[in-house]
């Protein structure tokens, strides 16, 4: 088989990166056995219609790994669990690690055609594979037609945990560099345990570390019977991705020319070349340690991008652009009450900006001296700036202050998430019965018991910006 027929399979339409919602099946076809413990969401063939997405609830516990886990997801090769979680430190299978192995390769699509899925494996435990994991007989097929297997073995074994030395052997394999690890059999291992390295692997583990598949440790061991957690495998697979043959994956660094336009980015390189990047649909941006929008890049932040495809997948701000407010008059509303010593400014264009106080920053408000402790949202202000620092704020327009109108509850309306949208009370105003209707908040407070906001209750409102903040029920 030529490198181009086994290149990995186009993936271009994938739902991935969604990071607060549960994720799919670790491995498609699982239907429930085995580690994965996955349900069959994937039933369909077209890998242009497999939509993973990837926010875990463990994602504390995979900081670590959580681009390896990204990339992968995005190519259909590596995924979460159901219930959405990833379980990273979750000891890994021989099965698990060989779907992994042959979807890097491209050939799901082969691995799960009729033709594959109907062979009739020689191995000793291939009826158990068949009845236990009969979603997996393709892959093992394709697995053995590819040299992952070793001509001595004689049995799947596919709940036997995955080692260190088992899968670094298998990618190496994978990557069709065996000719190259058996060429290498007599290599000499620096690690403190290469004794416990079989002779006739010494080899694949030469070739892993060449190509920076995988790592000893810091004690200079390697630890070859060591099991794989599910973040480890993660990171093999993802080094292994890169050295696939006709791979279109990238790692470039450099700073971006200038924010995002028309779904794409110019990235300046070391060099001084610059590389124009189409933008998937799906792009994971992280900034800041957390996730970020497309539009929180800025111009000159310093960035690690990731491609697929011709496309980024990943952009990773590894600096922060430094933005220079030195000397600036800035105008436009307080978002909030100041907080951390910053305050964020909504400007005229809607646009937001994050300004660093100075510790003796001069507040002018209400035409009188104030506390930075006396700014309101809504606040309208002009300030002044120097060396990146806010010096003086002046309060040009104070937020409208909260007013108080009581009275009977009359009708409520409902917005489409079946929050309020409006309320409207019944007063007596010099005697006379006269109708208000108010807009509420989408943070309205709520005070007393929710259940009695019933027409006929007697009702506090307090409103602030047209808009009701607080019901108090009497």
């Amino acid at each position: 088989m030529t490198a181009s027929k086994w290149k990995k399979v186009a993936i271009t339409s994938m739902a991935v990166m969604t990071l607060l919602s549960g994720a799919s099946t670790a491995f498609a076809h699982d239907n429930g056995h085995g580690k994965g413990k996955g349900k069959d969401d994937d039933k369909k063939k077209d890998d242009n219609n497999i939509s993973i997405n990837l926010h875990f609830k463990d994602a504390d516990d995979m900081k670590w790994a959580e681009e390896y886990i990204i990339r992968l997801a995005s190519k259909g090769v590596f995924n979460g669990y159901q219930d959405g979680t990833f379980k990273p430190a979750q000891k890994i299978s021989r099965i698990e690690t060989l779907v992994a192995a042959v979807r890097l390769m491209g050939l799901r699509e082969q691995a799960e055609s009729a033709a594959e899925m109907s062979t009739e494996l020689n191995f000793k435990d291939a009826d158990q594979l068949k009845k236990k994991y009969p979603w997996a007989v393709g892959y093992v097929a394709v697995a053995l037609e590819n040299d992952l297997f070793s001509e001595t073995e004689d049995s799947i074994q596919p709940e036997k945990p995955a080692t260190r030395l088992w899968s670094a052997t298998i990618l190496v394999k994978a990557l069709k560099l065996e000719a190259e690890a058996k060429a290498k059999s007599n290599t000499k291992l620096a690690f403190k345990d290469a004794k416990q390295i079989p002779a006739g692997s010494v080899g694949y583990v030469a070739v892993a570390l060449e190509k920076g598949l995988i790592t000893g440790y810091q004690d200079n061991s390697f630890r070859p019977n060591q099991q794989v957690s599910r973040a480890e495998l993660a990171a093999l697979l993802d080094r292994t991705d890169t050295q696939m043959p006709n791979n279109d994956a990238q790692a470039i660094t450099g700073t971006l020319k200038a924010t995002v336009s028309n779904g794409s980015i110019v990235v300046v390189k070391a060099d001084k070349t610059e590389a124009t990047l189409a933008l998937d649909p799906n792009v994971f941006i992280f900034r800041d340690n957390k996730k970020a929008a497309i539009t929180d890049l800025k111009a000159g932040d310093e960035v690690l991008v990731r491609t697929y495809q011709n496309k980024v997948i990943f952009v990773d701000v590894t600096k922060s652009v430094v933005q220079n407010y030195d000397d600036q008059a800035i105008t436009g509303s307080l978002k909030a009450a100041a907080a951390n010593g910053t305050i964020v400014i909504v400007k005229p264009d809607k646009t937001e900006l994050t300004l660093a106080l100075d510790p003796n920053v001069y507040v002018y408000r209400d035409n009188k001296q104030a506390a930075v402790s006396d700014l309101k949202a809504g606040d309208e202000v002009l300030v002044r700036t120097n060396q990146n620092k806010v010096i003086i704020i002046n309060v040009t327009k104070l937020v409208a202050a909260p007013t108080i109108d009581a009275g009977i509850m009359n009708t409520v309306t409902l917005n489409a998430q079946g929050k309020l949208a409006t309320i409207s009370i019944i007063r007596s105003v010099n005697g006379a019965a006269q109708s208000a209707i108010y807009n509420v908040d989408p943070n309205v407070v709520i005070s007393g018991d929710a259940s009695k906001l019933l027409t006929g209750q007697a009702v506090e409102l307090t409103i602030e910006n047209n808009a009701v903040k607080v019901v108090v029920i009497k």
